[in-house]
C-alpha cells in the first residue's frame, strides 16, 4: 500500500465536530481513502457517530446511518440482503462501533453477524474507554488505568476482542493502529476483497481520556506498537501474521506519556515489561 497513489477526494473528515488530535477520525479517514465512494456505513452511539454528522450535517460522503448503541451489525447485516436481492455486489458494507458498541453493549449482534459469516466489515475503533459519555470503564479499558468512575484504576485486565473474534472462524481478522496508517489501509485493502464476515480492530487514542496532549495522539498510539502492547497482525483465513515488527522500546515509555496511568507503580510497570519480553520472547 503505498500512500501516494491514494485518491485525493476525502470521504470523512472534512467538516465534523471531532476534538482536536481525535484519533477516531483519523481512523475514518484513513480507512476511507480504501473503501471508496460504494461503501453504506452504520454506526451505534458513540463519538464516531455525533462527529461523523448529526441532523442535516454529515462528515460522511457515502451513505451512513445512525443505529441503536447495540444493533449496527444487525444493521449492515440487513442492508447486504437488500442489496443481494438487487444484485448489487460492489458495495462495502461497514459497522463501525466503539468499544462500548462492540465489545460490550454491542457484543450480541456483532457475534451473531460474524457466526452468520456475513459479508460485512465490523470495525471496532478502540479509544479503551467510554469516551461518547464521559470517560468510563468499560471491557476494553486497560488494566489499572484511571477513569472518570473509577478513579484508582481499572482492576481487570482487558477483554482480548481480538482472539474473541478469531474464535468465530471469520474470514479475516486484524489490528490495525493510526500512527501506522499504510499497515491499516492494507488491512481495509484486503477485508474489503473477502466475500465473508472481517472484523478490524483500530487503536485510536483519546487525548482527554488518555490525558496527552492533542498533538500526541499519533506518537503515544506509535509507542503503544512500539513497546509490544499492540501487536500488528492479521488471521487471513486461519493464517496468522504479524505485519509489523516492532522495535521494543521500554514499555513505560508509553506509560509514562499518559496521564491515565500516573499511578503506575514501577512493580506493575514491570509486570507489563514481563508480559511483552515473554510473549516475543516466544518468536510468535
Amino acid at each position: 500500500m503505498n500512500v501516494n497513489s491514494l485518491p485525493q477526494v476525502e470521504l470523512f473528515g472534512q467538516g465534523n465536530v471531532g476534538c482536536k488530535g481525535c484519533g477516531a477520525a483519523i481512523a475514518g479517514r484513513q480507512a476511507m481513502k480504501v473503501l471508496g465512494e460504494r461503501t453504506i456505513i452504520t454506526i451505534p452511539a458513540s463519538c464516531m457517530a455525533t462527529l461523523g454528522g448529526s441532523n442535516t450535517r454529515s462528515a460522511w460522503r457515502v451513505p451512513f446511518y445512525h443505529t441503536l448503541f447495540e444493533c449496527a451489525p444487525a444493521v449492515s447485516s440487513g442492508i447486504r440482503a437488500a442489496l443481494e436481492i438487487q444484485g448489487i455486489k460492489d458495495v462495502n458494507v461497514v459497522s463501525w462501533g466503539g468499544d462500548a458498541g462492540s465489545a460490550d453493549i454491542g457484543f450480541q449482534s456483532l457475534t451473531g453477524a460474524a457466526e452468520r459469516q456475513e459479508n460485512i466489515i465490523h470495525v471496532l475503533y478502540d479509544n479503551e474507554m467510554y469516551m461518547n459519555t464521559g470517560g468510563q470503564t468499560g471491557s476494553q479499558t486497560p488494566i489499572y488505568a484511571i477513569t472518570s468512575n473509577g478513579s484508582l484504576g481499572k482492576k481487570v485486565r482487558k477483554k482480548n476482542m481480538l482472539a474473541i473474534m478469531e474464535a468465530h472462524g471469520i474470514d479475516y481478522v486484524a489490528s490495525a493502529n493510526i500512527a501506522y496508517p499504510e499497515d491499516l489501509m492494507a488491512k481495509f485493502q484486503k477485508a474489503a476483497a473477502k466475500k465473508g464476515f472481517s472484523y478490524i480492530h483500530i487503536l485510536a487514542p483519546c487525548h482527554r481520556g488518555w490525558g496527552i496532549k492533542p498533538e500526541e495522539t499519533i506518537e503515544v498510539a506509535r509507542k503503544a506498537t512500539e513497546c509490544g502492547l499492540w501487536e500488528l497482525f492479521e488471521v487471513d483465513e486461519g493464517k496468522r501474521t504479524r505485519t509489523y515488527e516492532p522495535k521494543l522500546i521500554p514499555v513505560a515509555d508509553y506509560f509514562k506519556a499518559q496521564g491515565r496511568f500516573k499511578n503506575l507503580t514501577d512493580e506493575q510497570i514491570a509486570e507489563f515489561q514481563k508480559f511483552v519480553d515473554d510473549y516475543y520472547g516466544k518468536g510468535e
